[in-house]
């Protein structure tokens, strides 16, 4: 690497600190992971050589976190002299016949699992003996490595498009500063970037309180059902034709994110009524990406706020008024503008640090994310990939619920606290039959659906 290239920031950026920081408790993790089912198994050697390279390629996979001894310096990212790669990639045979239900459960569990904060922060966990001959992988990573937006460009490194590629020569190792400029530092010189305390951020902090109000003036979540929290999880997926989403979301007047969100909060709506206790609106928390390169590493995300129409009404009507709240949630100034107000608190003692992400994560019913992949055919270790079903953060909340658009479909999924959500598949059948009345409303009469099964 050229001494005159940019090279990567030690530690790490206001906000993935405070993230780093606020799994002291273990409710606030913010790990993420994507569910691949494959056609046939990946090759395991093909595979861990492919690993083996995309650490060449992207630093922050072979690189752990250390402390910083004084209290207003971020954490570092270090190269793990003993990095064993075999701890990172793991094989599971469920014995031939598995069912999609018995995967999902599988994946539900290793979600919860801890990463160990001595070593690099991620695990690609192989799932084999599906029914049908078919496998899949649970891709687990840490959130200070990257956001989902990124963890699809960082995926670049071991995903292939074709089954029988030609041997290809290891990516450039990309510019040591992987963390994205945002909105909140383009204004900023590199060295800024990676120097300033957060104090030079105040001006961030007046346009945040500024532009933020809505926000803070929501108070606490809205649930009345939704009141526990725990570390059990449970995971389920479903899927939608991207075509019928698309022309129902154009008829509608809206995008494909206002149809997602709108099915989401219909659900939640209808949940809420059944059990006898229907609410007028809940929150939902949204990450909008704030890349505007393109990066693999780092973190380029704002995590907004807003409450939601969960009343009875008609699913136009309820699009429409969803349409208008995100734009307005688009639009606001607060967007892009968190790194210094992260940074300022992840430098606070650390039992103030813990309380002020437990009060956030309070203020929050569900998280839901959109995320976009590729619209052609992928493969790893020779096995074609044939859905990739995500699985967000709950980071204190009742439920998240991502998509993420591959081969023309929207691939749903949904995890879950159940000491929250006491029914999560009945959750799961309400959003299903929320997103067809969605898609009958914009005109979609017979939608697309997606075989979980062979």
């Amino acid at each position: 690497m050229a001494d005159s290239e940019v090279r990567e920031p030690v530690r790490m950026s206001g906000f993935e600190s405070l993230m780093w920081d606020l799994e002291r408790d273990p409710r606030l993790s913010s790990s993420f992971a994507n569910l691949s089912v494959f056609d046939r198994p990946p090759d395991r050697a093909t595979f861990r050589a492919r690993m083996a390279r995309a650490i060449e390629a992207v630093p922050r996979l072979g690189q752990r976190v250390v402390e910083s001894r004084h209290p207003l310096e971020h954490p570092e990212w270090v190269d793990d002299e003993h990095l064993d790669l075999d701890h990172h990639l793991r094989w599971v045979d469920l014995g031939g016949d598995a069912s999609m239900a018995e995967v999902e459960e599988l994946a539900a569990t290793l979600s919860r699992q801890p990463f160990d904060r001595e070593r690099p922060l991620w695990e690609f966990v192989t799932i084999e003996g599906l029914r049908g001959g078919r496998a899949a992988m649970l891709q687990r990573m840490h959130h200070t490595i990257t956001d989902g937006e990124g963890g699809i460009r960082l995926s670049v490194q071991f995903l292939d498009l074709e089954r029988e590629p030609a041997e290809q020569p290891i990516t450039q190792r990309p510019e040591r500063s992987e963390r994205p400029r945002s909105t909140a530092d383009a204004h900023e010189t590199a060295a800024d970037a990676e120097e300033s305390p957060w104090w030079r951020k105040v001006p961030e902090l007046g346009q945040l309180a500024a532009s933020g109000v809505r926000q803070v003036r929501v108070g606490r979540r809205r649930s009345p059902l939704w009141t526990e929290r725990s570390l059990r999880r449970w995971f389920g997926t479903t899927a939608l034709a991207l075509d019928d989403v698309r022309t129902a979301a154009h008829h509608l007047g809206g995008s494909i994110n206002d149809l997602f969100i709108t099915g989401a909060t219909a659900a939640a709506g209808d949940l809420h009524a059944a059990a006898g206790h229907p609410v007028d609106e809940l929150r939902v928390s949204m990450p909008i990406s704030t890349r505007h390169d393109r990066s693999a590493g780092g973190n380029a995300f704002s995590p907004t706020q807003t409450l939601v129409p969960t009343g009875d009404m008609e699913p136009s009507v309820r699009f429409a008024r969803i349409h208008t709240l995100l734009d307005g949630v688009k639009a606001e100034r607060v967007v892009g503008a968190l790194e210094g107000t992260a940074a300022a608190v992840s430098l606070l003692p650390p039992l103030v640090t813990l309380r002020s992400g437990q009060y956030l994560a309070g203020s929050v019913d569900f998280v839901c994310s959109n995320v976009r992949a590729a619209p052609f055919d992928l493969f790893i270790g020779g096995a074609l990939m044939e859905a990739n079903y995500p699985l967000g953060p709950l980071a204190g909340t009742a439920f998240n619920l991502t998509t993420m658009s591959y081969r023309g479909w929207l691939f749903l999924g949904l995890l879950v606290d159940p000491a929250a959500v006491d029914d999560p598949a009945d959750l799961l059948v309400r959003l299903e039959l929320a997103y067809s009345e969605l898609l009958a409303a914009g005109g979609v009469s017979s939608p697309s659906r997606f075989p979980k099964e062979p």
